[in-house]
């Protein structure tokens, strides 16, 4: 047949239908415009449930309950308000809040009208505050009332909106004064595709100014599916916010447990006597924590067995099998995630498999559970790689050491304005993530330590999260950190530093006593401090810090 000669078709289908006329009319179906495609949105979530679950409480904060439909109307509201405020598509609008319902609002009414959330750690120094506002170019900033001296201090030279209850000290510029004067019908919803930002989260900047890390519709939608199946949320969960709302997006939470048409349950504070409370009286199904707040509830003096089942996602850093142990003790049942800001939180977890696990043991089932995983559902599985220096993957030995990378639809789009870091961290077209892992016979993974935490002592690379999990199953220790210390000898050697438990006792002769009969004789502690360990605003332990502090003056080897 030549290049420009028609096919031929005489055969015809039992309908009598011509083959060539049925290959004509599929052409005709598949070029119709828009019918199969519609863009993602996870603001498509807020729609469907105020439609489908009308007299469902949506949100519960304090004493405040609202439906999915009040929810939908408020967020309507909100939008109007920063148009009429001036924001315009691609406008970059600041929140200032701990987990309230205004917050979770803003993670819908900043998109509806056109603008890129930034929603800020409240436990940021001003001048770092102030770098990012001045860094993502912020045009509004709304912040909670309970932060008055802290905007006092900060002086921002953009326009602000304030957030009280009760206590309204400038009413014409009041969050509820301006809802209750908005029209939810006059919003207006700039062009838009499932590339455009949503939202810049902000890294620690542990080694540097945080880097701003951007979240696009799409990314955030797929990751809410994926964090909706893993979960397993319902109608009937109810989600309580121990996680910040504002460390990447909650996860993106905030769209998952809409899309789920479930419940939330906003939170001021960790406290954990509050949290106890809240899970018995609203029912609690759900909730998401780093492992210091596990080991806070799990130690708190009000700790008690749960009364209903309570699924409990964690992550930020590697859970140690004994933490699992002791929190499912109580009856909850621990999913492991894993995941950074880069990959809007979660891109892995530790898939449970059933019937195969079923029958393991606690110390079992904690132990499989310490590792990170497979990848997510909306990623494919082999988006999530242990790889060397080449990039060529390593061996399924659980022995061979490599760094986690990952591409695909749950990894960030790049940092904002920094176009230098993103193509450093995107290298080979995959994002590396820093952190030291093995790949498992069973094509699990788990993370070793961070790159920057693993210890060379005399040529022996130690990983500090295996020594930290070791010294984790001391029946005295509540959590722990270890970190190199200088030694003329081996160049350097590990140092524990230990939190007992309130009213518990333990000698660092004694401690090492009990690592010998866990791990390596040169893995074990050189030396053992015992006190309160410093932490990030979401509960990480800064092993930065006590690592320079080990290290100040003296020039520490570079990785």
């Amino acid at each position: 047949m030549g290049p420009c000669e028609r096919p031929h078709f005489s055969l015809t289908s039992n309908s009598g239908l011509l083959e060539e006329e049925s290959v004509r009319r599929f052409i005709v179906i598949a070029s119709a415009p828009a019918v199969h495609i519609k863009q993602l949105d996870p603001l498509d979530f807020l729609e469907r449930s105020a439609a489908v679950f009308r007299a469902k409480v949506a949100v519960v904060d304090g004493e405040t309950r609202r439906t999915y439909p009040e929810l939908l109307d408020r967020v309507r509201r909100f939008a109007d308000v920063l148009q009429s405020q001036g924001v315009r598509s691609g406008d970059r609008v600041a929140v200032l809040s701990p987990n309230t319902s205004a917050l979770l609002e803003a993670h819908y009414a900043v998109p509806l009208a056109g603008g890129v959330l930034c929603a800020l750690n409240i436990r940021l120094a001003v001048e770092e505050i102030q770098y990012i506002l001045s860094h993502c170019g912020a045009t509004l900033l709304v912040y909670d009332a309970q932060f008055d001296d802290f905007i006092a201090q900060l002086r921002p030279a953009i326009s602000t909106i304030r957030v009280s209850v009760g206590d309204v000290r400038d009413p014409e510029r009041d969050y509820e004064t301006l809802l209750a004067n908005a029209d939810p019908t006059r919003v207006t919803r700039a062009a838009f595709d499932e590339e455009t930002l949503l939202s810049i989260n902000y890294t620690s900047g542990t080694t540097g100014q945080p880097k701003g890390v951007m979240y696009t519709h799409r990314g955030a939608y797929l990751n809410a599916m994926a964090e909706v199946f893993h979960a397993n949320l319902r109608p009937t969960s109810v989600y309580l916010w121990t996680l910040p709302m504002f460390h990447c997006n909650g996860w993106v939470f905030p769209y998952a447990v809409t899309a789920a048409g479930a419940t939330h349950v906003c939170l001021p504070r960790i406290d954990p006597a509050l949290i106890f409370a809240l899970i018995e009286r609203e029912g609690v199904t759900h909730l998401c924590a780093a492992p210091t707040v596990l080991i806070a509830l799990a130690n708190a003096p009000t700790a008690a067995k749960f009364t209903r089942p309570l699924s409990v996602t964690t992550a930020g850093a590697p859970p140690s099998p004994t933490l699992i142990a002791q929190f499912e003790g109580l009856g909850a049942t621990i999913t492991h995630v894993y995941g950074l800001t880069e990959t809007y939180g979660p891109i892995t977890v530790c898939e449970w498999q059933s019937p195969l696990w079923d029958g393991a043991s606690l110390e079992e089932r904690a132990r499989f559970k310490s590792r990170q995983g497979v990848a997510m559902v909306t990623m494919d599985a082999a988006d999530v790689r242990v790889v060397d220096s080449q990039l060529r993957d390593v061996p399924p030995d659980g022995l061979t050491h490599g760094e986690i990378v990952m591409r695909g639809n749950n990894v960030m789009k790049g940092y904002y304005d920094d176009p230098e870091a993103t193509e450093k961290s995107f290298a080979g077209g995959w994002f590396h993530s820093g952190d030291v892992a093995v790949r498992h016979p069973d094509g699990y993974i788990e993370i070793l330590d961070r790159a920057k935490d693993v210890i060379i002592s005399g040529g022996e690379n130690i990983s500090t999260v295996q020594v930290e999990k070791a010294i984790s199953q001391h029946p005295a220790v509540l959590e722990c950190a270890v970190v190199s210390s200088p030694d003329l000898k081996w160049g350097e050697v590990p140092k524990a530093f230990v939190t007992l438990k309130p009213g518990a006792t333990l000698s660092a002769p004694d401690l090492i006593a009990f690592l010998r009969d866990h791990i390596a004789a040169f893995k074990i502690p050189r030396a053992i401090d015992f006190g309160d360990l410093p932490k990030t605003s979401t509960g990480k332990i800064q092993k930065f810090v006590l690592r320079e502090r080990e290290w100040a003056g003296r020039t520490k080897r570079v990785n």
